[in-house]
């Protein structure tokens, strides 16, 4: 699954469950134990992976700003992005914590320990791992399947057409009588 799809899907769960839980559950402050199992859950679901690459993929992004302005200095600069990006690291811990908030306001403490315990399991951990390939699968399917009944629908209306008017069923080989067509007098 790349980036951008578990961004997403990330951000509709939590949407979702946003809009579900009343305005008082979400102003009150989690205990830590609280806290603790949304880390755990969050943990086992790898809900944060997904940002691991933002200070490399900044880091980066700054170096070609930079180096462009000063070709000669190339190594020097990168090595220089590449310290203050260590030295930002330790910030990751916060995002971690605010994660771990959302996640407390979600949900409760208990349903946060059976999420953890559930992903935990080797069904949640089948679940993780073979959830993107049973997502894929299943949006083909449900495109053949659409295109189906797209398929067997406009037949059926086009049927419906000559039914209503009064047009002979097409012999078999043909083409359906265009319902665009203008009517002509019998």
């Amino acid at each position: 699954m790349n980036f951008s799809q578990s961004t997403r899907r990330g951000l509709v769960v939590a949407a979702a469950f946003a809009l579900m839980v009343p305005a008082s559950a979400m102003a009150q402050e989690a205990s830590a134990s609280h806290i603790a199992a949304a880390r755990d859950a969050i943990a086992a679901i790898d809900a944060t992976a997904q940002f691991d690459n933002i200070l490399p993929n900044a880091a980066t992004q700054i170096k070609a700003e930079l180096i462009p302005n000063s070709p000669d200095r190339q190594t020097e600069i990168s090595d220089m992005v590449d310290e203050r990006a260590i030295e930002l690291a330790p910030r990751r811990a916060a995002l971690e914590s605010e994660v771990a908030r959302v996640y407390a306001n979600l949900f409760t403490e208990e349903e946060l320990r059976a999420i953890a315990d559930f992903y935990q399991s080797e069904a949640g951990k089948k679940l993780l791992a073979q959830g993107p390939a049973a997502t894929r699968d299943m949006l083909q399917a449900a495109e053949v399947w659409s295109n189906g009944i797209e398929r067997d629908l406009r037949q059926s209306a086009l049927d419906g057409m000559n039914e209503l008017y009064g047009s002979a069923t097409p012999a078999e080989g043909a083409a359906p009588a265009d319902p665009a067509a203008p009517a002509t007098p019998q």
